[in-house]
């Protein structure tokens, strides 16, 4: 593993221990060449998954993106940072899953949106305002609008 801080590439593992979410390993590490101390985790990959993106371009899945982009939405929101790390482990099992190596972005923003909004409603309409290209406050009036319960029936004839 090479050295993030002076690129050395025989770094020693000091410390090895399966990491808060038993999906992964985590390795304490150090580097000779220049003393300095670093953390690694090292997860099971099921296959090489490709995102094929709308406009056709192919590049390779990439977890920490997927990661950034859920972090973002989840922000300062009362979600523990265990049950963020066990959200993303478990989309990305789940792409891994489907069966195929190539998969269209569109499906892992659906798989995202499906699973924030069994998480928490604001993190939700984040991800939705980023991935859904909002542009104007309508956007979201509408998005949220179609968030809210519709009225019962005998419940718009009551307020008549």
């Amino acid at each position: 593993m090479r050295c993030p801080f002076c690129g050395h590439i025989d770094t020693q593992v000091k410390d090895s221990r399966p990491a808060e979410d038993h999906v992964s390993i985590r390795r304490r590490r150090f580097c000779p060449a220049c003393g300095g101390r670093f953390t690694t985790y090292e997860r099971v990959q099921l296959r090489d998954l490709v995102v094929v993106k709308t406009s056709g371009r192919r590049e390779d899945f990439d977890r920490t993106k997927l990661e950034r982009s859920i972090r973002i939405a989840m922000q300062k929101r009362p979600i523990e940072p265990e049950r963020i790390d066990q959200l993303i482990s478990g989309i990305v099992r789940r792409l891994e899953s489907l069966g195929e190596t190539d998969i269209a972005s569109h499906i892992i923003g659906e798989i995202v949106m499906e699973t924030l909004a069994r998480i928490d409603t604001v993190a939700y309409v984040r991800f939705a305002s980023v991935y859904k290209n909002f542009q104007a406050a309508g956007d979201f009036d509408r998005f949220v609008a179609e968030l809210r319960p519709k009225p019962r029936e005998d419940e718009r004839t009551d307020r008549t």
